[in-house]
């Protein structure tokens, strides 16, 4: 028997950070040594950082990454370790994304990645190239500072495999797990017995259980140890969301799986395997034949053992042969608290801002995102009651309170939000009342205040250029005087929240009196996406936790929240009609969701959105996708469903400028219609669709000719 301990380690992906980023691979090392691991792997390009961007195309990125390595290997924690090290690579003048496969004071391979990602937030042969010769290798020739570490002056760089003593080790990267002919089949029919994927995978509302699918139905059918590296938490740009959940599995097995969305800096997962089970698996003789026909991949020799006997695993207080778990799939509204909380915490610790400031408007968005701010702060205790010192000293150094330590939630909530309810004649004592008493219940300091000065003195301004005063629809305006009219009240609420949040800290006589606050902006996904906002108005933040989250999820994690966390004030919120009460009270509850408004349900909106962006479908297309789904629906004849399909298009082709600087948020719906990163698409339209429309027009006719034949 052949007893071999693998480990992953899940480590977040700070770009530039090469202190920071080589103190943590030194300590995933570490713990994974401790464990009794002899091979360890961690994710996509964790010596740079994986959203580097164009830094990846700056020579001082590859000088730092050698430096580091240079010192990551010239540690005595590597002995006795085979270790699996991300970071570009430089070769004959072309960018490669590589593993670096080395031990204490030696390289074996320069492994690059093969399949490069490059659909939805990913744009990787910006930066690199794909290793494109299959089974080859060709001499690199090792930096200075590397052969006075190691005595080398080349190393194989390609597409390899390595052959220890005892077994055969291979390497697939992140995207590579992905592609139908993924190269882990090809290795494993060529004897390969543990294969590392290490990953930069983002973060996506119910994703986990297809990554899940693809690694252990690639194992159940070849056979073999996988051992996945995931990164954690926020890349670069604050629109990417690394998830964690880094996993082990043999023969298709779950072994260990890691954290899914954690603050912890370093975690390590371990798992001990009988490698005689890989090779009783594959005992298949229609496996065999495959195998036997296999072209050689070039095998790197290392004179190392992974394995340990069964007397030394029998005798051992700590290891013991892993077995088959129930793999931890985290419930949708969990996965936004975790997710969210996450993505507040490393913003605020990364900017060193003071806290956060909120207009809180007593709607459904604005309550989600303070409690948001709320589920950040209920994390961080957990954190900090599990003994992360690092949390507990990164919440003192934002709050600059060094003795601070928070009993409950609200104690940080108290320190770090301030809410405000910015109201006008326009608002309603429901409102207003439900604001305060939401930010009273979660500890926020709160701010409740009259911006109507401010909004006459603008119009003044406006009536005396123009010589005319503009009027609301029920005051016999026209539609752009109605819209001007709710403009400029909206927009006052960004200036308003930016000056508040600047001055809020100094005003207060907080310990870190003069540190701005981040401003808060609280714009779901389907409102983006039908422009159903206006341009630099209070969706405009610093950060949007909610921009890529459907109203529909919205609704659904406040009743979670309110049963989870005993929150019943909420109830309120999430039976409140939408509004933005930017009309006069006269005109009754402004009702987002009806037609004179939106046009549009929440619900349709996310129908909307997915069938244009992850079905791929332009309106011709969705026009009759919509006739199959919306056949019975009550009320929705061909007409009806062209109607909603040519609004809905000319909506966003009317609004898609507003996409252009939609405040940042991370991605966890697949429709995100964030132009800068996700949604590469035109901003400038022809906004009636004249070819399309025309067609739908006359399938219609056509269509309803047919019907009323058929009745007849």
């Amino acid at each position: 028997m052949s007893f071999i301990t693998v480990a992953a380690a899940t480590l977040p992906s700070v770009p530039l950070d090469f202190a920071g980023n080589r103190d943590r691979i030194l300590e995933s090392i570490k713990l994974a040594k401790d464990k009794g691991a002899k091979l360890r792997t961690g994710p996509e390009l964790e010596v740079p950082g994986y959203g580097c961007l164009d830094h990846h195309l700056e020579g001082d990125t590859f000088l730092h990454s050698w430096e580091v390595l240079a010192e990551i290997i010239s540690d005595p924690v590597c002995k006795d370790m085979l270790i699996d090290i991300g970071m570009g690579v430089r070769h004959r003048n072309v960018r490669y994304n590589c593993r670096i496969v080395c031990t204490y004071k030696k390289v074996y391979l320069i492994r690059p990645k093969k399949s490069l990602a490059m659909d939805g937030l990913y744009r990787e042969a910006r930066h690199f190239s794909a290793w494109v010769k299959d089974r080859q290798t060709e001499k690199y020739y090792l930096e200075d500072i590397i052969r006075k570490v190691t005595g080398q002056h080349t190393v194989p760089i390609g597409d390899a495999v390595i052959s220890t003593l005892d077994t055969a080790v291979g390497y697939e990267t992140c995207e590579e797990l992905f592609t139908p002919l993924n190269p882990s089949s090809y290795m494993g029919l060529n004897g390969v017995e543990i294969f590392l994927n290490s990953s930069a995978s983002h973060a996506e509302l119910r994703k986990l259980r297809t990554r899940l699918d693809l690694i252990s139905n690639s194992t159940r059918k070849l056979g073999g140890v996988y051992v996945y590296a995931n990164a954690t938490g926020v890349d670069g740009e604050a629109r990417m969301m690394f998830d964690g959940s880094s996993m082990i599995l043999a023969n298709g097995k779950v072994l260990e799986q890691g954290s899914q969305f954690s603050l912890k800096d370093v975690e390590v997962i371990t798992a001990t395997i009988d490698i005689e089970e890989v090779r009783s698996f594959r005992a298949s003789i229609s496996r065999n034949v495959q195998a036997a026909a296999q072209p050689e991949f070039e095998r790197i020799e290392c004179d190392f053992r992974l394995s340990r006997p069964a007397d030394e695993l029998f005798i051992s207080t700590h290891l013991k042969i892993s077995t088959e778990i129930e793999i931890k799939i985290l419930d949708p509204m969990e996965e936004i608290y975790l997710s969210t909380a996450v993505y507040l915490w490393q913003y605020l610790v990364r900017t060193n801002s003071a806290g956060f400031f909120l207009a809180l408007s007593g709607g459904l968005d604005s309550s989600t995102t303070a409690l948001l701010v709320f589920g950040m702060s209920k994390l961080v205790i957990e954190s900090i009651s599990a003994g992360e010192q690092k949390t507990l000293a990164d919440l003192r150094r934002v709050t600059g309170d060094v003795n601070f330590f928070p009993r409950k939630p609200h104690d940080i909530v108290s320190r770090l939000l301030h809410t405000c309810y910015m109201g006008t004649k326009n608002s309603s004592v429901e409102t207003r009342s439900r604001a305060k008493k939401l930010s009273e219940t979660l500890g926020a300091y709160h701010s409740d205040i009259s911006i109507d000065e401010a909004i006459h003195a603008h119009e003044l301004i406006i009536e005396k250029t123009l010589e005319f005063k503009p009027k609301y629809s029920v005051e016999g305006g026209s539609p752009s005087e109605n819209l001007a009219k709710q403009n400029i009240q909206a927009r006052n609420r960004m200036i308003v929240a930016y000056e508040l949040a600047q001055l809020s800290t100094t005003a207060r006589n907080l310990p870190r009196a003069g540190a701005a606050l981040l401003v808060l902006g609280s714009g779901n996904v389907d409102e983006i996406l039908r422009g159903y906002y206006t341009k630099y108005d209070a969706s405009s933040a610093d950060l949007a936790p909610i921009g890529s989250i459907s109203k529909s999820d919205i609704r659904r994690f406040q009743r979670w929240a309110r049963d989870k966390w005993d929150l019943p004030i909420l109830t309120d919120f999430i039976d409140a009609t939408p509004t933005a009460e930017l009309l006069p009270l006269s005109a009754g509850v402004q009702d987002d969701e009806a037609d004179s408004e939106m046009g549009f349900t929440y619900d349709e909106l996310s129908v909307f959105g997915i069938l244009r962006k992850v079905d791929r479908l332009g309106p011709w297309s969705a026009y009759l996708r919509l006739l199959g789904q919306w056949k019975n629906r009550p009320g929705y004849g061909p007409r009806e469903i062209a109607d909603k399909v040519m609004r809905f298009f000319r909506f966003y082709a009317i609004n898609r400028h507003k996409a252009t600087i939609i405040t940042p948020s991370i991605h966890l719906s697949a429709y995100n219609p964030d132009d800068n990163r996700h949604d590469l698409r035109p901003f400038l339209y022809v906004v009636n669709w004249p070819w399309q429309f025309k067609k739908i027009m006359a399938h219609v006719e056509e269509l309803e000719k047919k019907i009323e034949k058929q009745e007849k």
